[in-house]
């Protein structure tokens, strides 16, 4: 099935979760360095905003997300799994704007215990949903241009299938 939601003849969602993932990834691993720093705010200041961008970039990457889950049909094995990313995906996102909060309007937005264990909990959850999306892609085949083989064309010059909804680049 083809995704709906796609940028330059590609899937939207994929390419869209790499970035926020990252953020978040990264948020985590410089409280952990600031917890070994000795009172370096400078990286629970750098976690504060890549946190905030994640967290925002998770909420742009959900909408491409949604548009291909709409089109999955009801009853199936990918609607549900679908469902279960979706939510999960959800979960790390609100953890996180949780562990952000938190330290909003702390000298150095400084991490409290809390806020790490809300973070390595999101991260987790991540592993997860991100393995629930692997199975919907390359298990069941959602989000794969019907015409894919090693020998296709490429997808800038390919039409797209009726229904496709196409986010023009601005170039």
């Amino acid at each position: 099935m083809q995704s709906r939601a796609k940028l330059a003849g590609h899937p939207a969602h994929p390419m869209l979760v790499v970035f926020p993932l990252g953020l978040l990834v990264v948020g985590l691993l410089f409280d952990l360095i600031y917890l070994g720093s000795r009172d370096n705010t400078a990286w629970s200041t750098a976690a504060f905003y890549d946190i905030a961008a994640g967290v925002i970039g998770g909420l742009a990457a959900a909408i491409p997300g949604l548009v291909d889950w709409v089109a999955i049909p009801r009853g199936t094995r990918a609607k549900a799994i679908g469902a279960w990313h979706a939510l999960g995906n959800v979960a790390v996102l609100a953890l996180f704007a949780i562990s952000w909060a938190l330290r909003y309007g702390t000298p150095g937005h400084r991490p409290g215990g809390t806020g790490i264990v809300l973070e390595c909990c999101a991260i987790a959850i991540a592993l997860i949903s991100g393995w629930l999306g692997g199975e919907l892609v390359d298990r069941l085949g959602i989000g794969v241009d019907e015409g894919a083989n090693p020998n296709a064309p490429s997808s800038l010059t390919h039409r797209p299938a009726r229904g496709t909804t196409i986010i023009e680049s601005p170039t």
